[in-house]
């Protein structure tokens, strides 16, 4: 019962306390400021790793022609090793971090581990010349000679490379962002996400690369410290929530049961295999130019100076799209919006693969592409977490990969062949972006389909 006041007189009534707005992400809550230092520190860790990923490609390019390699070595290194590797790890690591409990959560253990291994083979290829020449030395009459030599070596630290770059780009930063970002805001996370990497890439691209041409070992090493001390923090700094326990039926107890389990839950539902599909021939189309495109600039008189400047127009232009359209992706879906892109891109490409045949149309067609490829890459980022189920999100990510492998590995090849047969002429580059680009974009239209049919973008629950 309350007490009377003094006075005789009403009392005033209690001030009303207004809750802080929160967000949530399972046993995540963030508040305003620690959402912020969230994406702080998850930026930053992005930092490093878009720096490495749009340095280090265009750095082997450019080491592979000092060293002579074919069209088809090219491409058999830079696009269908990658995806070897992809078919056959991304689907052990997914399955085994969504089922993975530790004290420090389920993904960053795999984080760390194979980050330390992209900075050892980033050595390696600062180190594949002065190793050759050892070679060459030590073989003497034997020696495959100094080209070949510093190519074995440098193939050696690239695979390395690409089989800790694929694991963490293709399956463990994503489920590390779904883990722990609320899934409210994944489009406006993934646009600053973008915009940091385009920022990394235009830096680079502007003032670097035609350094670098002359200095790659300094480049190949100076990246190494960067991205080991960047990625490392990101993982001290960020923690993971609580899971529940991990599935455990009898059969995988034995590892032909748990392969059973995962072909089972990953292959056996229609639905997922659209979902691959779309997305996976989707980054298919953007392949054939993107693997050739120093050799391109090359063949039509380009510098590698006024080259990169052009790369670094294209992510200025995809910078100030980013976040718009990471806002407009969360609003229409990424689905509906990545659709559009790609409609886009396959006719950009289409009209560069019979017009850019000289420095100017080939500038204008590198931009063009550019700024779509960003956007399409921008408005799909969140595409698979909206699609997939939580619980399963690495697992389905990685069996995405697996057809991303079996449909990429031979893709590169291919392009290498054609261009060798073709006296490398390029251009043809944008006419097979432009055959995927169509052929992707029927599958999304399938997709989206299937994805209305389930609820749509308003009551869309994953089967």
């Amino acid at each position: 019962m309350t007490n009377p006041s003094p006075t005789g007189s009403t009392p005033a009534p209690a001030p009303t306390l207004v809750s802080e707005k929160t967000w949530r992400n399972g046993t995540l809550v963030y508040n305003r400021a620690e959402l912020v230092t969230l994406f702080c520190w998850l930026l930053w860790g992005d930092f490093a790793l878009s720096l490495k990923d749009r340095s280090i490609p265009s750095l082997v390019q450019l080491q592979l022609q000092k060293l002579e390699a074919s069209d088809t070595l090219s491409g058999l290194l830079i696009g269908s090793l990658p995806a070897v590797i992809g078919l056959l790890v991304l689907p052990v690591v997914g399955y085994r971090s969504d089922r993975h409990r530790g004290p420090r959560g389920r993904r960053i253990p795999y984080l760390l581990s194979f980050s330390m291994l992209a900075v050892v083979s980033m050595v390696g290829l600062a180190a594949s010349p002065p190793l050759g020449q050892w070679l060459h030395v030590t073989l003497g009459a034997h020696s495959p000679g100094l080209a070949n030599g510093t190519l074995i070596f440098f193939s050696a630290s690239w695979t390395l490379f690409e089989f800790a770059s694929i694991v963490l780009a293709g399956s463990l930063i994503t489920a590390f962002i779904n883990d722990v970002v609320p899934h409210s805001l994944l489009g406006r996370f993934y646009g600053l996400f973008r915009a940091l990497s385009l920022i990394a890439g235009a830096a680079f691209n502007y003032w670097g690369l035609s350094w670098a041409e002359n200095h790659l070992a300094a480049v190949f090493l100076g990246m190494a410290v960067l991205y080991g001390l960047g990625f490392t923090v990101m993982c001290f700094k960020v923690r993971e929530g609580e899971y529940p326990p991990p599935p455990a039926p009898e059969e995988e107890n034995r590892p032909s049961g748990a392969v059973l389990t995962y072909l089972r839950e990953s292959f056996s539902q229609s639905y997922y295999w659209w979902v691959f599909l779309a997305i996976m021939v989707s980054w298919m189309a953007l392949v054939p130019f993107t693997l050739f495109s120093v050799f391109y600039a090359k063949s039509v008189q380009m510098d590698m100076a006024t080259y990169g400047k052009l790369w670094s127009l294209t992510y200025l232009c995809s910078l100030v799209l980013a976040y718009p359209l990471g806002m407009l992706a969360d609003k229409i879906h990424p689905l509906r919006l990545s659709a559009w892109l790609m409609l886009c891109y396959a006719i950009a490409t289409l009209w560069a693969g019979f017009f850019a045949i000289d420095a100017r149309s080939f500038g204008i067609a590198l931009v063009v592409q550019g700024v779509l490829s960003g956007g399409w890459q921008t408005a799909s980022a969140s595409l698979a977490q909206r699609l997939f189920p939580e619980s399963r999100f690495a697992q389905l990510a990685s069996a995405m990969g697996i057809v991303g492998g079996v449909t990429g590995i031979g893709l590169p090849l291919l392009v290498g062949k054609i261009l060798d047969h073709s006296g490398h002429v390029y251009r043809y580059t944008f006419l097979m972006n432009s055959a995927l680009s169509f052929l992707a974009l029927a599958f999304t239209l399938v997709l989206w389909r299937r994805f209305r049919a389930l609820g749509g973008p308003q009551h869309y629950v994953a089967p």
